[in-house]
């Protein structure tokens, strides 16, 4: 970077901290600032200079990636690393994001009494409970009826507090799963905002864009009003009501079953660990133990490399304390408890069906999304023929998701619909009765929750392995119920990260200009590039960038960059043909055939998308 670039740059961290609220990160810049600019002169040659230099570079590699744009306000909301500058997580970008938003409210709601009214939440991670005050003291100045949660709350406390106050909007202070040094900022819009059937879901397009330009309409934070007083902070009585939907959510059931049932329970250090324990109560499943070190709300997250259930490692604690407990479930939701993983012991395990994602050494396994999706699915849709007539309602997932939750749909008499990825899009769907995404998403109950909700999910999940057990059954066993009446649907990844942006969409071109002509020696069939939207019988998906292969043997790939990593991926899918009376040996030889082609399949996928070369 030349000594202008530099003034150029110096002059615009010097104008924002100028305007920074914050005197923490306003430090952090003008510490960053002095050290790009005390770099020796390159004629200087002691070791301390060469040092200084280096120090030098590194800091104004920093400043110009925190002052290389606002953060990108979007249908995620905001999400990014804590620190100071525009391209940060801090009191200055939620100050600005809480004006925007409360710009657009006014907007929309302009003439209509009473004023708007908004619900706001936060989690336990850094900074969460001041960003929602600033959030507060933003929309009370302005006029808008602000409620404050009472305390560092789950996600789905504050999506159904957005439907129970009959709220306009919602703002979650959250980065969900992502690392410790994260932040982020979801938005929900109802009331009478929204009023179809995404009432109460986290916003879409053209919402997101219209937020975004109010928020780049704010000239500084010091334009900003904000008020000392004068929302309302909610009592105990918000939280009691959700946990009380929560548990119901699963009504019924045989008491001794449900208190029989031993479940291992972990928040990974989030704030689901309490609420989730006593809604399972309240339920009836007294039996649960939370794993001690993770028991407590810790934004540092220091158990765990990576506070995802996904991730390799996350639930170690929670699998050993299962072992030594004999537990017959695991129970893990992510930190702000809006994702549900499970894990159950697998026979299957000590007869060879090995591979990713299948049983440990001691017998245990974490479930996939698609599993746990497709088992929950299958209960709803007998949940909703057991109420009554099935007219009308739906089973959703995420194009990315197992196909197999069609194939329940189709089989009960229900109505499927496929959507673009993420619940702001499946929460939307009409007639909705269960929905989910691969990423261990599910959402039980739309009528007070339009959003994955990981602690309703668990009730459900329990529900189901406590009837299970009182027949002598468990999980899997249903999962092999699911198999011989559907196929064996088996799914998996393929994902490449990349430091240059630019071969993201490099890739995505490349595929699209030369897709495989065969994937586990079966021929492609059906290439569907999804950024042309497409309209099937399942009633279409808007434009995404996307690629949908499909083989003649019924294989199939979706492609995609993601929308919060800077990664490609791949979301793999073969059926391998089950008979309805197979026995435990057959299903096996169907799981060996499955993870075979799964195998073969990412291979065949990473050499599609070049990842295998240099």
């Amino acid at each position: 970077m030349s000594t202008d670039d530099l003034g150029d740059l110096a002059a615009r961290v010097e104008e924002w901290v100028a305007d920074d609220p914050d005197p923490d990160t306003a430090a952090e810049l003008t510490r960053l600032l002095r050290v790009a600019r005390d770099a020796p002169p390159e004629g200087a040659a002691a070791p301390e200079a060469d040092l200084a230099r280096a120090d030098a570079r590194v800091a104004r590699a920093e400043l110009a990636d925190r002052f290389s744009g606002l953060l990108q306000f979007g249908t995620a909301g905001l999400r990014g690393a804590l620190g100071g500058g525009p391209h940060r997580m801090n009191r200055a970008v939620v100050i600005r994001a809480a004006a925007g938003l409360a710009h657009f409210l006014r907007g929309e709601l302009e003439g209509v009494v009473p004023a708007p009214r908004v619900v706001v939440g936060y989690d336990a991670r850094h900074n969460s409970h001041r960003f929602a005050l600033d959030t507060a003291a933003v929309m009370t100045a302005v006029g808008i009826d602000v409620l404050l949660l009472p305390r560092a709350l789950p996600t789905p406390v504050l999506a159904s507090a957005v439907r129970r106050f009959d709220a306009d909007a919602g703002v979650m202070v959250t980065a969900s799963h992502n690392p410790p040094q994260d932040n982020g900022y979801k938005v929900y819009l109802g009331g009478r905002v929204v009023t179809d059937a995404g009432q109460g879901a986290q916003i879409v397009p053209p919402a997101d864009a219209a937020i975004a330009a109010e928020i780049a309409r704010v000239p500084s934070v010091a334009s900003v009003p904000r008020a000392s007083s004068g929302w309302t902070t909610l009592g105990e009585e918000v939280v009691d009501a959700y946990a009380r939907d929560a548990a119901a959510v699963a009504p019924g059931g045989d008491p001794r079953a449900r208190a029989d049932l031993t479940v291992v329970l972990t928040p990974l250090h989030g704030v689901g660990g309490r609420v989730a324990q006593d809604v399972l109560a309240r339920a009836g499943f007294t039996d649960v133990t939370l794993v001690p070190e993770q028991a407590e709300p810790d934004p540092d997250f220091p158990t765990v490399a990576f506070p995802n259930p996904e991730e390799p490692g996350a639930t170690d604690l929670a699998l050993a304390l299962a072992a030594s407990l004999r537990a017959d479930l695991v129970v893990a939701v992510d930190p702000d408890a809006d994702r549900c993983a499970v894990a159950v012991l697998d026979p299957r395990a000590h007869r060879a069906a090995v591979g990713p994602q299948t049983p440990q050494a001691d017998g245990w396994r974490m479930l996939t999304g698609d599993e746990v999706g497709a088992l929950l699915g299958a209960d709803a849709a007998a949940r909703t023929r057991a109420a009554g007539d099935p007219a009308g309602a739906t089973l959703a997932c995420s194009i990315v998701s197992s196909r197999l939750l069609e194939a329940v749909a189709t089989g009960a008499g229900l109505r499927f619909a496929s959507t673009l990825t993420g619940f702001k899009w499946i929460s939307r769907v009409d007639g909705l009765v269960f929905g989910y995404e691969e990423a261990l998403g599910y959402c039980v109950d739309p009528a007070h929750v339009r959003d994955k909700d990981g602690i309703s999910a668990a009730v459900r999940v329990c529900d189901l392995a406590a009837r299970l057990a009182a027949e002598g059954r468990t999980l899997v066993d249903a999962l092999d119920d699911l198999a011989r009446a559907h196929g064996l649907h088996a799914t998996g990844q393929v994902s490449a990260r990349f430091a240059d942006l630019g071969r993201i969409g490099a890739t995505m071109t490349a595929l699209r200009e030369s897709p495989p002509t065969t994937l586990v020696g079966s021929p492609v069939v059906q290439v569907v590039d999804l950024a042309a939207g497409t309209d099937d019988e399942r009633g279409g998906l808007p434009p995404t960038d996307g690629l949908r292969l499909l083989t003649a043997d019924g294989t199939r790939v979706v492609v995609r960059p993601s929308g919060t990593e800077p990664k490609v991926k791949a979301y793999l899918e073969v059926v391998v043909d089950v008979a309805r009376d197979a026995d435990r040996d057959a299903l096996d030889a169907a799981h060996r055939t499955a993870r075979e082609r799964l195998d073969h399949l990412a291979r065949d996928v990473r050499t599609a998308l070049g990842l295998d070369r240099p």
